[in-house]
């Protein structure tokens, strides 16, 4: 089952700093139908102005995944880890026993970001940080940027305390690419920018796009797109 759900019909938030579109339950945002997906809590599509941000505040017992869009974001937490994540890449924070951290856009341009939060298979881990730069070419097929699979940490993905993976892909005019989903395996992806259509069903820019009991994706792309999905358990 392919359950696509259109970027208007997002959760929103906006203030003077932040403009935010939220595909499930979020903050002051409450819709019973998408409290989540399995593990997958959290799926924000942020915009924050220049030289803003989100002040330092805490977490807990998460994994949470920022993929950055477009222009920074500067992470600082209290465990004394800073450092810049720029477009096309990810970092990861495992919350932990506990962490305050604040990610900020000390940049002239807004900065445009997917946040992920996936509940951790193994809680009260130590709190940690990490981001990587990946490869963004087209024509390279899907990367796994972020895992809790021990080979795909092994190959360079981000580690994660989740039974979930995290891909990206950015894909030239008529490219396809496929993804096997083993039986009990879910995935839900949002293309940044560019119409795609995923085993035959179109997809606009920002979209969500929620698949179970599907053995296979298909997912093309016309004139050229960016694909960013989360694999998890169906549950």
């Amino acid at each position: 089952m392919i359950d696509i759900r259109p970027f208007a019909t997002l959760g929103a938030f906006r203030n003077d700093w932040l403009n935010a579109r939220y595909h499930f339950s979020f903050s002051r945002y409450r819709d019973p139908k998408r409290d989540g997906f399995g593990r997958l809590l959290v799926w924000n599509d942020d915009e924050v102005a220049p030289h803003t941000g989100f002040a330092p505040h805490p977490h807990d017992n998460m994994e949470i995944i920022t993929f950055i869009r477009e222009g920074a974001i500067t992470h600082r937490d209290s465990l004394g880890h800073e450092g810049v994540t720029r477009a096309g890449d990810v970092q990861v924070m495992h919350a932990g026993t506990g962490i305050v951290h604040a990610e900020m856009n000390q940049e002239s341009v807004p900065t445009r970001l997917f946040q992920i939060w996936i509940w951790p298979d193994e809680r009260d881990v130590t709190p940690g940080w990490e981001n990587r730069a990946f490869p963004r070419e087209t024509g390279t097929g899907l990367h796994i940027l972020a895992s809790g699979r021990a080979a795909d940490r092994e190959a360079g993905a981000l580690p994660l305390y989740a039974d979930a993976a995290v891909l990206a892909a950015k894909l030239g005019a008529g490219e396809s690419v496929t993804h096997k989903l083993p039986p009990g395996r879910a995935a839900y992806l949002v293309a940044p920018v560019g119409g795609m259509t995923v085993n035959g069903q179109p997809v606009a820019a920002r979209d969500g796009v929620a698949v179970v009991d599907e053995p296979e994706l298909t997912i093309t792309t016309a004139e050229g797109a960016e694909l960013v999905l989360v694999e998890i358990g169906a549950e």
